[in-house]
């Protein structure tokens, strides 16, 4: 297995970490995914383990089986379930525990939910572009209008109050247009555009990404999960196409769903400030965020990153991102 079965990142590596079992049983796992943190036995199979997992998630309770070739605590499970559509509520005080403090040895278990059931939270639309892009990123917002009801966009221009703007499909006003020059730092940037959401969340993409409708339908019910957890943000893999071909830098979480008053860090490759406690948000894997590159874009992207912010320009992701995906 090259991949964890669950996320599908290529983190896999060496552990000692044990599960800890309802009748006490305990079982040492030989390997874990760095990413989402699922144990596997030696030699485990990929599909086998994917459809032992699928199997277990179908009813209402989840508990995890002593014999099944994988281990996870409540934290991957909750991760795991959203892959099906689905969510976990924690069953008892202890489980809540382990759900807050992970990696826990305590084996994973919960009541299963349809995300589609849950009373969903209001996430805003962030977008951000340059002038250039503007009316290629009004063009696909109508998608959007399904799950959330603001919209608000920051070009990357002189300083200009927000404007609203007409969308079919929006209530009038719903969509407003911002600018303020990008300065060099993205993570500024992004602040900038938090401040403009009018719900306690918001998502925010880029001029060259775009997220599929059925994708966006669940945010507002990832959001009530991560309400229930005290998540701060929520990563989404992204698919970083480079001319069309699906790249190796995959899953490439990206933790762009995040409560509004969250701050971002970081002049280029930004991420949200969680106050060095990573456990304050989780990996949803329902769909991708989808990337357009281009091979010119992806030669000059790490030479311009490396100018606005030296030693954060990650030059070594440019052959990753060029090399085709491998499962």
């Amino acid at each position: 297995m090259r991949r964890c079965f669950v996320c599908l990142a290529d983190t896999l590596a060496p552990t000692r970490r044990h599960i800890v079992y309802a009748d006490g049983r305990q079982r040492v796992f030989p390997i874990v995914c760095a990413s989402c943190g699922v144990v596997l036995e030696e030699g485990a199979d990929h599909e086998a383990c994917r459809t032992h997992l699928v199997r277990a998630l179908a009813g209402p309770t989840f508990r995890l089986a002593p014999e099944a070739p994988y281990g996870l605590d409540v934290y991957t499970l909750r991760t795991a379930a959203t892959a099906l559509g689905r969510g976990i509520r924690t069953l008892c005080e202890a489980d809540r525990a382990a759900l807050l403090r992970p990696h826990s040895d305590r084996a994973g278990r919960g009541e299963v939910y349809d995300l589609a059931s849950a009373q969903p939270g209001k996430v805003s639309l962030g977008l951000l572009c340059r002038p250039g892009d503007l009316d290629t990123v009004l063009g696909g917002i109508a998608g959007h209008a399904a799950w959330t009801s603001d919209v608000a966009i920051l070009v990357d221009a002189p300083e200009r109050s927000p404007a609203p703007a007409t969308i079919a499909g929006f209530p009038a006003g719903a969509v407003r247009i911002a600018a303020r020059p990008l300065g060099g730092d993205f993570a500024a940037q992004r602040n900038a555009l938090q401040d403009l959401a009018r719900s306690p969340w918001m998502l925010q993409l880029d001029a060259d990404e775009d997220l599929p409708p059925a994708v966006g339908d669940l945010l507002p019910a990832l959001v009530d999960l991560a309400e229930d957890g005290e998540i701060l943000s929520i990563g989404l893999p992204r698919h970083n196409r480079v001319d069309g071909v699906l790249s190796d830098v995959h899953p490439d979480v990206q933790y762009r769903l995040a409560r509004a008053g969250l701050r971002y860090r970081g002049r280029v490759h930004e991420r949200p400030d969680l106050g060095g406690d990573w456990r304050r948000s989780f990996i949803a894997l329902h769909g991708a965020i989808e990337h357009r590159l281009s091979r010119a874009h992806v030669a000059a992207r790490s030479r311009r990153y490396e100018a606005m912010d030296p030693g954060r320009g990650r030059p070594e992701e440019e052959e990753a991102l060029l090399r085709p995906y491998r499962p």
